[in-house]
């Protein structure tokens, strides 16, 4: 249960990375999707007080969607419309919405919100945690679209061949620019859920969580080069990152070696691929 806790904000972000991936996509700007989402998220709840449980849930979906859409389409739009590269189109986006972030808070957390707001990160529905219930949800919609709908059999075309899928009469330009709305939407659930849990939204919020979520799809054995994986490689994944650092934590690890393990688990990841290539 510990492990789950723990990995429910990263697989929220994980499932959108998972779609950009298989798409031959990057999305380097979900961590910082996640802060500015918590900060608005965070902000509007402050707005009022007394707010009820239902009224703090559909303030954290609506910032989510609203967010997570916004971010999602200009990145869409610059990598689908504009063919700017997603690395440099997702890094400028992470380095915009950080900004933003900072310059909406000036740079201080936003505390003070209602005790409702904690319910999705800090409550229980019986003996399992709200955010694991989330998690668990989000995962099993993500399997579905991707294994049992069109729209998932030509996100795994695209990632195997862009031309060809193009060729079939595959529409690339939608379904390239539907996956970062997605990755954005999901990356700003998390962030409110993070906000969530801590109560309180910073700009600071899921620094490096880029990171742990591309580990996490190239753990389970999703192709950096897209076109193979899915959700249930990047469900292992996570769940082998979180056993990594928990052990690491339970053993005393300093948090540095821990992002050491991730850039390593990364590289291996990728070496892995490219010899079974």
């Amino acid at each position: 249960m510990n492990i789950m806790i723990q990995i429910s904000i990263n697989a929220l972000i994980a499932c959108g990375m998972t779609f950009v991936i298989l798409s031959d996509g990057i999305d380097l700007s979900v961590g910082a999707v996640a802060a500015i989402a918590g900060v608005v998220g965070a902000s509007w709840v402050k707005l009022y007080p007394d707010a009820g449980i239902l009224v703090s849930l559909g303030i954290i979906f609506a910032t989510a969607v609203g967010v997570g859409t916004v971010c999602g389409a200009v990145n869409g739009f610059c990598i689908a419309k504009l063919n700017v590269p997603p690395f440099i189109a997702t890094l400028a986006m992470m380095n915009a919405a950080r900004g933003l972030a900072y310059v909406l808070t000036d740079a201080k957390p936003v505390f003070g919100l209602p005790e409702s707001f904690g319910w999705l990160g800090l409550r229980k529905a019986g003996p399992i945690p709200v955010s694991i219930i989330l998690m668990l949800f989000v995962i099993i919609i993500s399997f579905i679209i991707l294994s049992k709908t069109c729209f998932g059999r030509y996100i795994y075309a695209i990632g195997s061949n862009r031309e060809v899928a193009k060729l079939t009469g595959i529409s690339v330009l939608k379904i390239r620019f539907s996956v970062y709305m997605i990755s954005g939407i999901l990356s700003a659930l998390a962030g409110l859920v993070l906000a969530s849990k801590l109560q309180n939204g910073q700009a600071t919020a899921a620094s490096g969580y880029e990171l742990n979520a591309i580990a996490a799809v190239a753990m389970g054995g999703t192709s950096m080069s897209g076109g193979r994986g899915g959700i249930a490689q990047t469900v292992i994944g996570l769940i082998v990152i979180g056993i990594i650092n928990n052990a690491l934590s339970l053993l005393g690890v300093s948090s540095y070696w821990q992002t050491v393990s991730m850039g390593v688990i990364i590289l291996a990841a990728v070496i892995i691929d490219q010899f079974r290539k």
